[in-house]
This record gives structure tokens, sequence and C-alpha cells, in this order.
């Protein structure tokens, strides 16, 4: 899948968890932090990738891309595994608690919404041709369905007129379904 709908993705798998749950007031900045955690979980996956998105939004990722890039074993390896989402959920926990020392932010909401992005890259990238290796290091890639000429081609037309309207479009149901609920959440930041 590409970027953009990696994002929307991420978007989406936090809208629908978060809705789903019970919606406790946070803080606005807990709220925006959480947000920017979640676009860059979605991406995260790729970091795997020197022509990645994450890294063209990072100053100087470019440089840092060709340095870190090739530990992790070229593209759609450990970063797209369980064990990928170990070591990234770890490695996530450990500069987010460094961080809530410095910053008024619930870390653990943020790390949660950092996770669910990452999580939905992974899943989103079992639907095209190249699948996951979910148990790295067994050289076996997972994808739906089953066979891979039944899959999506990463940046093709199905892609494009079908699972990025169709996000958009899941999107707007789960706020549509959901409305009242969102509506008395906001109402803590509007006094």
């Amino acid at each position: 899948m590409t970027g953009r709908t990696h994002d929307l993705a991420a978007f989406t798998a936090l809208s629908y968890i978060a809705l789903i749950s019970s919606l406790e007031p946070i803080s606005l900045g807990t709220l925006l932090v959480s947000f920017s955690a979640n676009m860059i979980g979605g991406l995260t996956p790729d970091i795997d990738q020197p022509t990645a998105d994450l890294w063209h939004k990072l100053p100087g990722g470019g440089f840092y891309s060709r340095l870190f890039t090739p530990l992790l074993g070229g593209h759609r390896y450990i970063s797209h595994s369980i064990a990928g989402v170990i070591l990234f959920g770890f490695l996530a926990k450990i500069v987010l608690n460094s961080a809530s020392k410095v910053v008024l932010v619930d870390m653990n909401i943020v790390w949660w919404s950092f996770m669910i992005g990452f999580l939905s890259h992974i899943f989103m990238d079992m639907f095209t041709k190249e699948g996951v290796p979910l148990f790295f290091p067994i050289p076996f890639k997972i994808g739906f369905p089953p066979f891979s000429f039944l899959r999506i081609k990463t940046g093709g037309i199905l892609e494009k007129s079908v699972v990025f309207p169709g996000l958009i479009i899941l999107n707007i149901y789960i706020f549509y379904s959901h409305y009242q609920k969102l509506l008395d959440f906001f109402k803590h930041y509007v006094k």
C-alpha cells in the first residue's frame, strides 16, 4: 500500500478503536500527540525502505535512511513481522517513557496509538501481492487472500479506486454511527 493509504488506514483503526471503547476526556496535548504517534506508527514498518514516506518527513531523513535501512535486512522483513511489532513496540515504549518525564501527556495512550498505526500497516500490507513475513525469520509471506494473484498491487488501480475510497467511506460510517459519543467527547474541550 502507498503511504497515504497507510495514513488513512491508521486513522481509521484508531478512530474505530477509540469510538468503540469508553472515551474518557484526555488532555488536548495527549489527543494531538496520540494522533501524531498514530500517523508515525502507520508509516514506521516501511522504515526498512530508503524511499519510505517516513524518511521524507524527517529532517535529514535521506542520510539516516541510508545508514539505518540496511540493518533491517531490506523491505518487508523484520519490521513487517511479529518480531518487528515486539521490537518497535519495546523501543517506542522506552522512548515514550523517557519523554513522559518532560511532557505532560499520557504516554500510555500515545503508545497504544502508535501501535494501532503500526499494526494497521502490517494488516493492510497483507492484502498486497507481496504479503508480509509475519513469522520472520521463517521465509514465508502471509497474505489475504492466500493466492497472490488475487491480491492488490501496491499503488495500483484497485488501491486507488477501491481501497482508499473504501477507507474514506468506512470513516464516514464510523463517525456517523458514533456521532453522539464524539459530540460528548468534544464537549470537554469546548467549555
